[in-house]
């Protein structure tokens, strides 16, 4: 019976180990060191930011951040985790691109609202209703009294 049971312990090892049975799902969500979300590499210390996970270029020594199982089928085999989805159900950008000041879903959903919960503007940032769609919220700073309006109030040229 003892005999048995290590039989049958090293089977399933094995079988383990050739990938013969499947293996619990791996939790590889992790934080960049500028607090974005990452995914984390096989080796537990790389963890490559959101947006460059299925961009053609491997980050992680094994090239687990390219693999088809994860990139084959954008977004829908990618981890939720990995994935903002816009207002506009047809678009989603990577999740490190939300709240990150830029437009990045064409409708500013993932700088403002209840779904992107983003942070007021920081001290980079001017507060305003920017003229230029690339920006939703805020604009950078560097662009206060440049000469150009880029709030629809004037408030960068003015007040900033």
């Amino acid at each position: 019976s003892a005999m048995a049971l290590l039989l049958l312990a090293a089977t399933v090892g094995l079988a383990l180990a050739l990938g013969l049975l499947p293996r619990a799902p791996v939790n590889r969500f992790c934080a960049t060191s500028n607090n974005r979300t990452g995914f984390l590499c096989d080796d537990s210390v790389t963890c490559v930011p959101a947006s460059q996970v299925c961009d053609r270029v491997s980050n992680c020594r094994n090239g687990e951040d390219e693999q088809e199982k994860l990139c084959g089928d954008l977004p829908h085999s990618l981890p939720g985790y990995l994935v903002f989805r816009c207002s506009n159900p047809t678009h989603w950008v990577y999740a490190d691109r939300r709240c990150n000041g830029m437009n990045d879903c064409g409708d500013c959903s993932d700088e403002m609202g209840s779904l992107a919960a983003c942070p007021p503007c920081g001290l980079e940032w001017w507060s305003c209703n920017p003229v230029f769609y690339e920006y939703c919220s805020c604009i950078p700073r560097r662009l206060c009294r440049d000469g150009v309006q880029h709030c629809i109030s004037w408030s960068d040229e003015y007040i900033c």
